[in-house]
């Protein structure tokens, strides 16, 4: 990528995707939790997107992306590759508009993601991540069956359809001082930080991503887009190269702060969030609460929104990373590595 290009989607088309997913996505609950609140010694609002149709806000991007295709586009079919979420999202949109969907998936996607997709009707072509590029063989695959190709994050009915869950929080919750999302190909910050800056002007906006899989932080703090190859974390759902064409520049636009969390740090805050608020998370979907109860960031005295991105886990590799982790509970550390001030 040379240099970074201006980008912008308004906000007017997140609304525009609110009103397609009216009555077909979930309107997903918000949970609050006391201990959290005393622990923090903030006000905290979880927006459960692991109880949005598949089990993860992914459903919101696929939909607003596939009811736009025309009809030429509907009959011959889309063509995506995710690890699992998109995946889901995708297949369960294309079931619901009559559209054929071919998902290229890696080998090692969680079962239950694999199970899911294919329940919902679509066609798998699996690849090794370790030595073949995903976005080649979708691409070659949608070239060759003339297939629309549906990125998981850098497009802007995509990012446009996930900033309606910020949307949702902020409209049900009032005012936040700040709102914890987690980052993979930066399409949910992306479209989250757009709602967030039009509804709320003063609310800081932090990223959250693994350690092992840090090229979005690297890239917001060197403003050069960074990659890491073939990373290695928990967190499938941030397993990205890098963050895309369209999703770089809106992060730097938008988002106030990058920090990255430990895989052994996620796996407390799974833990903490699957006996606390008695949700099921997955990695990735505890990723931003996890920057929060460890306390990577602290803000005391803050209205805080925090995003669950997800709950697609297989429950024998949960019970695995459980039976692995550290049993102390998350550090709630109040000494701030950031200055944040009231407004």
């Amino acid at each position: 990528m040379g240099g970074i290009k201006p980008m912008t989607i308004a906000y007017a088309e997140i609304a525009a995707a609110a009103e397609r997913l009216a009555g077909i996505a979930h309107q997903t609950p918000v949970l609050t939790s006391q201990m959290v609140n005393q622990q923090t010694q903030s006000q905290v609002f979880f927006k459960c997107e692991n109880f949005q149709r598949t089990g993860s806000f992914k459903f919101r991007g696929a939909y607003n992306a596939l009811a736009q295709l025309s009809v030429e586009q509907r009959q011959a079919g889309v063509a995506a590759f995710s690890s699992g979420n998109h995946a889901q999202a995708l297949a369960l949109a294309g079931q619901l508009l009559q559209i054929p969907v071919t998902i290229v998936m890696p080998e090692d996607a969680p079962a239950v993601k694999q199970v899911a997709t294919r329940g919902y009707g679509a066609e798998i072509v699996f690849y090794d991540r370790a030595t073949e590029s995903r976005e080649v063989i979708a691409q070659e695959l949608a070239a060759a069956k003339q297939l629309t190709l549906v990125p998981p994050f850098d497009a802007a009915p995509v990012i446009a359809g996930q900033g309606t869950a910020a949307k949702e929080l902020i409209e049900e919750v009032g005012e936040l001082d700040a709102l914890f999302v987690c980052v993979g190909g930066g399409g949910l910050i992306a479209g989250s930080a757009i709602a967030s800056r039009q509804l709320l002007p003063q609310c800081e906006i932090i990223g959250v991503e693994p350690k092992k899989a840090d090229d979005a932080t690297r890239s917001f703090n060197s403003r050069t887009l960074q990659r890491v190859e073939h990373p290695n974390t928990i967190a499938d759902g941030a397993r990205t190269n890098c963050l895309g064409e369209l999703t770089f520049p809106l992060i730097l636009a938008n988002v106030d702060y990058m920090v990255t969390v430990s895989d052994a740090a996620i796996v407390r805050s799974m833990m903490y969030l699957w006996e606390r608020l008695k949700i099921v998370v997955e990695p990735t979907g505890a990723l931003a609460a996890t920057a929060l109860l460890e306390g990577i960031m602290s803000m005391p005295g803050a209205r805080i929104g925090v995003i669950i991105s997800g709950g697609n886990v297989d429950l024998k590799q949960a019970g695995k990373l459980f039976a692995q982790a550290n049993p102390k509970k998350p550090k709630f550390n109040t000494k701030l590595p950031l200055t944040w001030e009231m407004s």
